[in-house]
């Protein structure tokens, strides 16, 4: 009997390792996995690579993981906004490192490695610093700039609703880049605001299907990321 369902936060993610690359989802705090994320805080992996839209918000969340020291490199495309007060500081500082890539190419990127494609052209960031050292080929007087797939070891998503084959429901803008993430990563592991019967999700409207995903956790009352940041607080508690 297929059951993804584990029993804990700590069981979900116990097998992440020292220097892994890890895809988090997120757009701000739409989508962001907050619990797993604390877990993975708890469970002490570093020297981590992680892929994600941005680097977190006050000292919560990403934000904190980066705080406590064991992300070594960020790839995303917005590393500094409105309550990031965690990564500019250590940027500036040379105590982590950064991969900054456009939006849309970041998500392309992820997609693409979860299609198994290798590599594609892209007109963004062509005639920019971050298209240094990159190859570069012209189609139809136009030109692109070479990009490479992004997969990972782990993905971490938060979804709307799960069952225990692990399709899933996101909502709305949370959906963001869970699907993709969830078809780019070795193991995918879940945090579902609700788990229901099999056939209780109309395969019609399944988002992504089961076969992307290794690992589902109940948690039923996701914390709010904007209230966390307005109360600065700060985890671990």
């Amino acid at each position: 009997m297929i059951n993804k369902v584990v029993r804990s936060l700590k069981e979900a993610i116990s097998d992440i390792f020292d220097g892994a690359i890890v895809m988090i989802s997120g757009f701000g705090e739409a989508g962001s996995p907050i619990e797993l994320i604390h877990k993975l805080i708890d469970h002490g992996a570093k020297d981590l690579t992680v892929v994600s839209n941005n680097t977190g918000s006050g000292h919560v969340g990403l934000a904190a993981l980066i705080e406590n020291r064991q992300v070594k490199k960020m790839i995303c495309s917005f590393p500094r906004s409105a309550n990031s007060k965690v990564f500019p500081e250590l940027y500036h500082n040379g105590e982590i490192e950064l991969e900054l890539v456009p939006q849309g190419t970041l998500a392309e990127r992820i997609r693409a490695g979860g299609a198994g494609i290798p590599a594609f052209y892209t007109p963004a960031s062509v005639n920019t610093p971050l298209a240094e050292g990159k190859e570069t080929r012209v189609f139809n007087g136009h030109k692109y700039v070479l990009e490479h797939g992004i997969r990972a070891d782990f993905s971490l998503v938060k979804c709307k609703t799960a069952d225990r084959y692990g399709n899933l429901l996101y909502n709305k803008t949370a959906r963001n880049f869970g699907p993709i993430m969830c078809m780019a990563a070795n193991t995918t592991i879940v945090q579902a605001r609700e788990i229901v019967e099999l056939g209780a999700i109309d395969p019609e409207v399944v988002v992504t299907p089961g076969i992307f995903v290794q690992r589902v956790v109940h948690v039923s009352n996701p914390a709010d990321e904007s209230k966390l940041v307005a109360e600065d607080r700060r985890y671990p508690w």
